[in-house]
């Protein structure tokens, strides 16, 4: 009866706040749950209108507006064109030069060119590239950096810790080159077009269709506009392969319709934040690597840095910061980790004298060797890094992702090229790019090093993890006979507010270290605004219900491009959730992160995002 007298006396706003004080259900189970239930029960403001949420038929703004999409048919298409998806195509046409057959294969990319939205570190394996296109030296690959120098440190707060890069351990760079992925992304697409695959950059692939049947038929391309509306088009194919990156709009619905997920762990993801520099040219090694791993972060949450030193004719070097999505503080903010570890006195001097030329960030796949999904499916199969084929210990998954499109277009080929085919009425299974792939070098080489990242969950955290490396790695070569498993999905591994200690944070000083909202700006990123926000959720007012109160809001920290932010109200009496979309750069952690599985990234109109210059 109090607990109804109470709710009674307050407005919808005060209720929510009451609830989050209250915090846990174990302080007074009944008012918790009154109090949660009438704090949910309030109207919240509308934030999401896109049609996935929305459906047009009950939205105004598309009334009477022709639905109808124009089809294409193709043999193959190809969504992505990263390295993976690139890497299949170029091989699926290699393919059919050498045996004369004509085949017709698509290639779509969000991005308004090709590499634009393409973001790594990078420190390249080039046996992918040797088995590609061997003559790739020959051909102009900008490949220019070979590494001559590898260091590798524990960092504290005030000094270094050197630790020896010994023969065998994943970290050794002999005989890497030091890239900027977009150029050689551009370059590949070059490649490829030489070969006659069609290429279609700034076309989204927004859909999936399917035939009668349930397989995969193709995709649609993204609608475009409101006020002045274009409906996108139909590709059907044969086979569609999906290389999307990381947490792909298309491949999660694909791992929900086919349940490909069944028999593995769940993916586990980091955010990976860069910038490129000019630097001071006494201060340039080109071809020198460096890592660290620990400050600023503590022993519980994953992370390090790199530090490249390119020979590109100029004083560049990359830099950047990763740090695991597993991390528990809802208060830390993984931009502004990256802001101070570069205050470090081992990494300020690279860095006095020079300018910030560029900025990005994007997630990455961790879970590695237990979190490969099922890959194959009536109709289509995953590549690259949709499916996380990225070798952790060694920061490097461009040529596991080049060698699986290679193999996706090996298994294919046969088959889509086979005299009997005939049927329109139902997509292609391939499952023999599954076996491919299990007798390839991807699963030695992932198998090996399966138990590095999940090693890290123990008491001791970093240094267990890396006694563990020491010890079955480097002696046994990952011959264990066992699996680690990981600790779960990272947006459950976040802890109550009131169960942390919020970070201060130093100021940046706009010399070395600098705001979020300058940092976004050297993105180029940019979306047409006349297009429903590519950024979406399930239920409005779960932000404020309870991401705000149980988290503080943790997406205002972990978004690496200031798109979610927390106002009060216009009436003065509570919070509400703001989402500028205009500064999306795609890095999707907030899909992964977000506490209450409430954000849904989709695919915004081809063209728009980041336009990163070789980064």
């Amino acid at each position: 009866l109090l607990v109804k007298l109470l709710l009674l006396s307050l407005s919808a706003q005060r209720c929510i706040r009451a609830w989050s004080t209250v915090k846990t259900e174990h302080a007074c189970p009944q008012l918790y749950t009154a109090l949660h239930r009438r704090a949910c029960s309030s109207v919240a403001p509308r934030i999401t209108t896109h049609y996935t949420i929305h459906p047009r038929e009950k939205d105004p703004r598309w009334e009477g507006v022709e639905m109808e999409r124009f089809a294409d048919e193709a043999d193959v298409v190809i969504v992505g064109g990263g390295p993976a998806g690139l890497s299949a195509a170029i091989r699926l046409k290699q393919l059919a030069n050498e045996h004369k057959k004509e085949l017709r294969v698509c290639l779509v990319e969000k991005a308004s060119q090709m590499g634009a939205h393409t973001l790594s570190g990078a420190c390249l394996e080039p046996s992918a590239f040797n088995e590609l296109i061997p003559d790739w030296k020959e051909r102009g690959a900008p490949l220019h950096t070979p590494v001559t120098e590898d260091v590798f440190s524990i960092l504290t707060e005030k000094h270094r810790i050197p630790v020896p890069m010994l023969p065998g351990l994943p970290m050794n760079n002999h005989g890497n080159y030091i890239v900027r992925l977009g150029n050689v992304v551009r370059w590949m697409g070059e490649q490829a077009e030489e070969l006659g695959v069609e290429i279609y950059p700034g076309y989204a692939a927004s859909e999936v269709l399917f035939h009668e049947d349930g397989s995969v038929k193709g995709i649609a391309t993204n609608d475009v506009g409101i006020d002045v509306f274009e409906r996108g088009m139909e590709l059907h194919a044969k086979v569609t392969i999906f290389g999307e990156g990381c947490h792909g709009h298309l491949a999660k619905q694909l791992y929900k319709k086919f349940n490909l997920r069944e028999n593995c762990e769940p993916q586990t993801y980091a955010i990976g934040l860069k910038e490129m520099w000019m630097i001071d040219e006494k201060r340039w090694r080109p071809g020198r690597v460096e890592h660290s791993v620990a400050w600023p972060l503590n022993r519980h949450t994953y992370g390090g840095s790199f530090l490249y030193h390119l020979n590109e004719g100029e004083p560049l070097v990359a830099l950047g910061f990763v740090v695991g999505l597993d991390y528990s503080n809802p208060y830390l903010s993984p931009f502004r980790e990256f802001q101070r570890w570069k205050h470090h006195p081992f990494v300020a001097p690279t860095l006095e004298g020079g300018h910030r030329i560029a900025y990005g960030a994007r997630a990455l796949n961790e879970g590695g060797f237990q979190s490969i999904p099922e890959v194959t499916f009536p109709g289509g199969l995953l590549i690259g890094c949709s499916p996380g084929f990225m070798n952790v210990p060694k920061i490097k998954g461009t040529h596991t992702a080049m060698k699986s499109g290679m193999l996706a277009a090996e298994a294919i080929f046969p088959k889509v090229t086979a005299e009997d085919l005939h049927s329109e009425t139902a997509g292609l299974h391939v499952p023999e790019y599954s076996e491919m792939l299990k007798k390839s070098s991807i699963w030695k080489e992932l198998h090996a090093v399966r138990n590095i990242r999940p090693s890290f969950h123990n008491y001791f955290g970093l240094y267990g993890g890396m006694v563990y490396t020491g010890i079955f790695y480097w002696i046994l070569r990952g011959k264990e006979p066992w699996t680690l498993k990981h600790c779960g999905m990272d947006a459950h591994q976040l802890k109550p507010a009131k169960d942390c200690t919020p970070i201060d944070y130093p100021k940046p000083d706009g010399k070395i270290s600098f705001d979020l909202l300058s940092s976004v700006a050297l993105s180029g990123t940019n979306h047409e605004g006349d297009q429903p926000a590519h950024l979406t959720l399930r239920d409005d007012s779960v932000p404020v219900d309870r991401n705000l109160a149980l988290f503080d809001g943790p997406e205002q920290r972990f978004c690496p491009a200031g798109v979610y932010e927390y106002v009060p109200l216009d009436t003065g009496d509570g919070m509400r959730l703001q989402i500028n979309a205009q500064n999306c750069v795609h890095c999707k952690t907030c899909d992964i992160k977000d506490p209450s599985q409430n954000i849904n990234w989709v695919v915004p109109e081809g063209g728009g995002g980041p336009a990163y210059n070789g980064l």
